[in-house]
């Protein structure tokens, strides 16, 4: 089987155009110098979890923000690095395979050669597997030829998705260890990253000479934060998906009478079901962060999609696109608690055969109330993460068929007037995964490797590569690097009432912001969305002309370039100390008191604990 691994693809005309793309590298990552400005120390989103944090990475913990400067930035401070050593580098597909993971990898290859060419990149050969039993192969350009701007990860492949016991610690330890690595790099999302962080402060527990470095990559999207704008991948898998839904509104448009129902990748968060609702206006999407907020039941979901039906009918409408998450499901109460059960006795060695006549009444009547194949499929043995195994359960089968339940009912009563309701149902989960990268993914991808190689250059430890001001174009990118653990938040998981425990420090995924500006844009436009038909289909994915440098709705809408903002703060603050210094006018001197005498104050408000709840999960 590893000998599978790395072998020329055969390509086909398309695919071949597409690897001869070169992206292009932003002003400070270009040259043979590295130029490194290191900021303040770093704290963490939730000061009510710092404490937790700074005690279990007590090497790693406030560590400053990295910033990467052009040559010719005139910065007092910045590190200028001329020496490159020759290099030995592993690296590792640690998540689900997106779009754009192998021009990680190119990134990291050709920033390596052009500082050095004796450095060496190494990759682990079936994910974490591989990495545990030392399997590599040697990067180079040849190995590169036929991956360079492709989809998948079938260059290096993937097997479990973490690296969390003490014995898989130790284990990747000693392969670091045994090829004499300079850095290992972690390509992954956010349980990855959580792995990356740990290893990183092991490591230098250790004393082991390794640095970890990390990189956001996954198609859910939900690896955001402060630091991290974006993920590689996500682009990639709303356009195609985007394109895909458009294709079912328009059948939906032609035919005038089915209504589609369409499940799509979302395990935690709804991110691709917005934006894919952004781009392509469908009629209608659920999303699993307005359900758990509004503590939404089955039956709440239920007559919600049925009056947007009958809605629909009134204007002589009979048909229509639906889009709801794969991670909806664990978002209704009841549906949530009843999994929950379920997964209890699971683990308490209960055959599925026998669950049913275990589960306490309330959950035995919901679980009656299901169709039989959602029985089956919520009797799946959870994920390593005890979540439910969300691909595997057809919510769009289970929303239609209660949907049609309901309006059959209303149709009888005569409280319904409109035409016999009919669902087709599909899940969009695998159908984009491999595609072709976008050009910014490409792009993204390959700066983003460029970036780890400085980290290293820059002797950091535990940090993720970041490029923040992503909606403008390349070379307008900033580039950076933050510790992870300025990521990380502490869950609190409540225990009867009154009580909580603090859960282990991760990086957890974000959800959708239901006070943020794409979901206000959403709610701008839902009532368009529903009645009116305003279909709107992207194409397919285009590397060049209209539409090649498209970026994701919610990128554009959110507008953080918080690295560019914290750069803006410093200069804010550099002014005031060259302006008020000793010998300057009264009048001056109070001016600057009085405003900064403000700014703490409000300042103090909002970081304190109590202004930062943090919500049970």
């Amino acid at each position: 089987m590893d000998a599978d691994y790395g072998i020329a693809r055969e390509l086909s005309d398309i695919q071949k155009l597409r690897s001869q793309y070169q992206p292009e590298l932003p002003p400070c990552l270009q040259g043979t110098t590295v130029r490194v400005e290191l900021g303040d120390a770093t704290t963490c989103a939730d000061p009510s979890g710092e404490h937790v944090i700074s005690r279990s990475f007590p090497h790693t913990y406030g560590q400053p923000l990295a910033h990467f400067l052009r040559a010719t930035a005139k910065v007092a401070g910045a590190q200028i690095i001329t020496e490159h050593p020759a290099k030995r580098v592993g690296v590792v597909f640690c998540g689900r395979q997106s779009p754009g993971g192998h021009n990680v990898i190119w990134g990291i290859h050709d920033a390596l050669k052009i500082h050095n060419p004796n450095s060496t990149l190494l990759g682990f050969l079936g994910g974490s597997e591989g990495l545990f039993a030392q399997k590599t192969l040697k990067i180079t350009n040849d190995v590169l030829a036929t991956y360079k701007n492709q989809g998948g990860y079938d260059m290096l492949g993937r097997t479990k998705d973490q690296i969390r016991t003490s014995e898989q610690v130790n284990a990747a330890m000693a392969a670091c260890k045994a090829l004499k690595l300079d850095a290992l790099i972690i390509i992954g999302g956010v349980t990855s990253n959580t792995d990356a962080a740990q290893l990183a402060e092991t490591f230098a527990e250790a004393k082991c000479q390794t640095k970890v470095v990390g990189v956001p990559v996954t198609l859910n999207g939900d690896l955001k934060n402060q630091f991290v704008e974006a993920n590689v991948g996500f682009d990639t898998i709303c356009k195609v998906n985007s394109q895909l839904i458009s294709n079912m509104c328009t059948d939906a448009l032609s035919a005038e009478k089915y209504y589609y129902f369409i499940r799509l990748m979302g395990r935690k968060a709804s991110h691709v079901a917005l934006e894919c609702t952004l781009q392509s206006h469908p009629n209608m999407v659920i999303l699993g962060e307005e359900v758990a907020a509004s503590k939404l039941t089955l039956f709440d979901i239920t007559n919600k999609i049925c009056d947007a039906v009958q809605a629909r009918a009134e204007q002589d409408k009979n048909h229509g696109v639906i889009l709801l998450p794969e991670g909806l499901i664990e978002s209704i109460p009841e549906v949530y608690a009843l999994l929950q059960e379920i997964h209890g006795l699971l683990t308490q060695g209960v055959s599925a055969d026998k669950i049913s006549s275990q589960l306490s009444p309330w959950a035995s009547a919901l679980f009656e109330f299901l169709p039989p194949f959602i029985k089956k499929q919520l009797l799946l043995h959870p994920e390593s993460d005890d979540s439910a195994q969300l691909s595997q359960i057809e919510t769009e089968k289970l929303i239609a068929h209660l949907v049609e339940t309901e309006m059959n009912k209303r149709l009888k009563e005569g409280t319904y007037k409109g035409k016999k309701f009919n669902a087709i149902c599909h899940f969009f989960g695998y159908q984009a995964r491999g595609s072709l990268p976008s050009k910014f993914d490409c792009d993204y991808a390959y700066v983003l490797g460029h970036v780890c190689y400085h980290i290293l250059a820059a002797g950091l430890n535990g940090y993720m590569a970041t490029l923040t001001n992503l909606k403008n174009p390349v070379n307008k990118w900033r580039c950076g690097a933050a510790p992870i653990t300025a990521m990380m938040s502490v869950k609190r998981y409540g225990r009867g009432p009154g009580k909580a425990s603090l859960g282990k420090p991760a990086v957890h995924p974000a959800t959708v912001d239901l006070k943020g500006k794409s979901y206000e844009l959403l709610n701008q436009n839902a009532t368009k969305f529903l009645l009116d038909d305003v279909y709107r289909n992207p194409g397919p994915l285009q590397f060049d002309g209209a539409g090649a440098d498209a970026k994701a709705v919610t990128l554009c809408v959110e507008d953080q370039d918080y690295m560019g903002r914290i750069k803006k703060l410093q200069e804010y603050l550099d002014k005031v100390r060259t302006i008020v210094k000793p010998g300057c006018s009264q009048d001056v001197l109070k001016a600057a008191l009085s405003a900064m005498s403000s700014v703490t104050d409000i300042l103090s408000v909002m970081t304190s604990p109590s202004s930062n709840v943090s919500t049970p999960f």
